[in-house]
């Protein structure tokens, strides 16, 4: 399989916003709202700042997409990357899209000396994504995600 990472273009956004849909069911059970959806990933090409997305494309077409934004760690007075909105499409899984998306930012996250780290959160009942990231070398940082969710609100989770 030819593959080709580069970062995602307006045209994608009917990708982009189908691929955040699937992935909020399989990961959330989460229907979204697509119009609302839609909005969001918009807003990322209209105002860089907000993040950056990075398509996997097999030649023929987008297979996979994540998403980074940024965070300023004042601990090591740098930015951490987020990588979010993780989808690779169910016919491609298995043949190291993911792998390649996060090798590409990786790259390019070590090329720049104020980016301090990479980071992401996983739903702890996807134990598939969670051995893949431990594959790649990344580690649990022990930290749990609290939210106050003013749009979707919050999922409660049973521990």
């Amino acid at each position: 399989m030819s593959l080709s990472i580069r970062p995602a273009r307006a045209t994608d956004l009917e990708f982009l916003v189908d691929g955040n849909a699937r992935m909020a069911i399989e990961t959330e059970g989460r229907e979204l709202d697509r119009e609302l959806l839609s909005e969001g990933v918009a807003a990322i090409f209209g105002d860089p700042s907000r993040g950056t997305y990075y398509i996997a494309d097999d030649g023929e077409e987008p297979i996979g997409q994540l998403l980074v934004t940024r965070e300023w760690s004042d601990w090591r007075a740098g930015w951490f990357w987020w990588l979010m909105s993780v989808y690779v499409v169910p016919e491609a899984r298995g043949r190291g899209v993911f792998a390649r998306l996060y090798e590409h930012v990786l790259d390019e996250a070590r090329r720049d000396p104020e980016v301090c780290g990479l980071r992401l959160y996983v739903d702890r009942a996807n134990e598939r994504a969670i051995a893949v990231y431990q594959r790649l070398g990344m580690a649990d940082a022990g930290y749990r995600v609290f939210e106050e969710d003013f749009r979707l609100g919050a999922r409660r989770l049973e521990d």
